[in-house]
């Protein structure tokens, strides 16, 4: 083959993944963004503010967890369906994830109403930390429900040709969180300063904007649209679940798992959890291109399985391998050359201060393993249903490995908080061999539209 000709194989999957991976990761960072926001505001007001925000957040994390389970499931199908031009099953499938979404959103929303403190006392025994958490907790509740119905409209218009427009949305809707929470948590424009009530509230509108928003995009010709009158094919629905049950598996066992950490964190102090807290945003702002090279992976891959493109969605699982290998290790250099400014940007104490340098240089190490993983087990495995070595990965890493042993770390042998959070971050480097290895038996090499889970 001829160098043009490499370049004219090459140039559509470049084409393709940066239509993707450009949105989606600019999405992500956006996203990434309001916690920084939210991090730099509330630290100005207090170290506590920060941490009982931080801590009071795991709940819309856990919550998260499920979220991503249904966007993951919802993705196998609809990236798979799109390459195919079956509409009608796209259709089918988004409302009956969306009933789904809607009724666990709303025992979230339910939670949050109505025992706040008792949420808090989970992942603290600070009395200061539960009582603001708590106050946080009691105003934020109806972004849980909306954030589901939002998540499922941004999930669809990602796998049907709009990834831009559902960047676009999010992204605006992340600037209207970050001016809000400076309206609401300071008292500017003539409201009153509201703190840590404020930095919910702001959440709650930008949430509300963003799924309007997504119901009038949708509501445009030519868009897949939501039929919750219709009824699901049981077949359809048996294959959703077969696929959908292992993420969900996969994301209970690796968000408790890492809920775990912020617990292990949080009752180290005020300081390890400041210092976490922040930790964990910038490792989250240097990681968004990471995870859109995850999301755009899944996508891409799955169009190609879909479409009966076997051979080149196999082609394009090598080449998303090798590309995200750079892209963490970039992202990890990245993430060393901010850390200064980051030091001088936050407002920690002095021990605080101390955790969070050597907690970044952990993080730039661990971004590497992190995009590998995100590109394999949730992106090209998920493209082709092969959604249960996640969930046997994730168990064995995190509840035989690092779960146990940070609690021994922390708790037993009272290590330094650095050896602790060193400890707690090796999960995505340990599973590495055994993820090279399932990758190479190419099991995720499957076309779900054929619907051979009627069987």
């Amino acid at each position: 083959m001829t160098v043009s000709e490499t370049k004219k194989a090459s140039s559509p999957f470049a084409g393709k993944l940066l239509a993707l991976v450009l949105p989606i990761a600019f999405q992500q960072f956006m996203s990434a963004l309001v916690s920084a926001s939210d991090a730099l505001m509330l630290g100005a007001l207090s170290q506590d503010a920060l941490s009982a925000v931080s801590l009071a957040s795991q709940v819309a994390f856990v919550e998260n967890l499920f979220l991503a389970a249904m966007t993951i499931g919802l993705s196998m199908f609809a990236s798979q369906y799109w390459g195919k031009q079956d509409i009608d099953s796209l259709e089918s499938m988004f409302a009956y994830a969306m009933k789904i979404t809607l009724a666990v959103s709303t025992a979230f929303f339910l939670a949050g109403c109505c025992i706040p403190g008792l949420l808090m006392r989970l992942f603290t025994s600070d009395p200061a930390l539960i009582e603001l958490g708590a106050a946080y907790l009691r105003m934020v509740p109806a972004s849980f429900l909306l954030t589901g119905i939002s998540q499922m409209y941004l999930c669809v218009l990602k796998n049907s040709g709009k990834a831009a427009k559902s960047s676009i949305i999010s992204s605006v809707c992340v600037a209207v969180n970050i001016v809000l929470n400076a309206v609401f948590i300071f008292g500017l424009m003539g409201f009153p300063a509201m703190g840590v009530t404020g930095a919910a509230l702001a959440t709650v509108l930008a949430r509300l904007t963003e799924t309007l928003w997504c119901v009038w995009e949708t509501a445009k010709r030519g868009r897949v649209k939501l039929r919750l009158t219709g009824v699901c094919d049981p077949a359809l629905r048996a294959g959703f679940w077969k696929y959908t049950v292992p993420v969900l598996g996969n994301e209970i066992v690796w968000g408790v798992g890492f809920t775990m950490y912020s617990v292990i964190m949080g009752h180290l102090g005020s300081d390890a959890a400041a210092a976490n807290a922040i930790a964990n945003i910038v490792k989250n702002l240097a990681a968004c291109f990471c995870l859109g090279l995850g999301s755009g992976s899944g996508i891409l891959v799955g169009n190609e399985l879909g479409a009966g493109r076997l051979d080149t969605a196999k082609e394009y699982g090598g080449k998303l391998c090798r590309l995200s290998v750079v892209c963490g290790a970039a992202s990890g250099l990245v993430l060393l050359l901010v850390t200064p400014l980051v030091l001088l940007l936050t407002d920690l104490s002095i021990q605080a201060d101390v955790y969070l340098r050597w907690m970044l240089v952990m993080c730039s190490c661990y971004l590497t393993g992190k995009s590998v993983n995100s590109t394999t087990i949730a992106g090209i495995f998920c493209a082709g249903g092969d959604s249960r070595f996640g969930f046997r990965c994730d168990a064995v890493t995190l509840w035989c490995i690092t779960v146990p042993l940070g609690l021994l770390a922390a708790f037993v042998f009272r290590l330094p908080v650095p050896a602790v959070y060193f400890i707690i971050n090796l999960d995505e480097i340990i599973k590495l061999p055994a993820v090279y290895r399932h990758y190479k038996k190419y099991q995720w090499v499957k076309n779900l539209t054929e619907k051979e889970y009627e069987t």
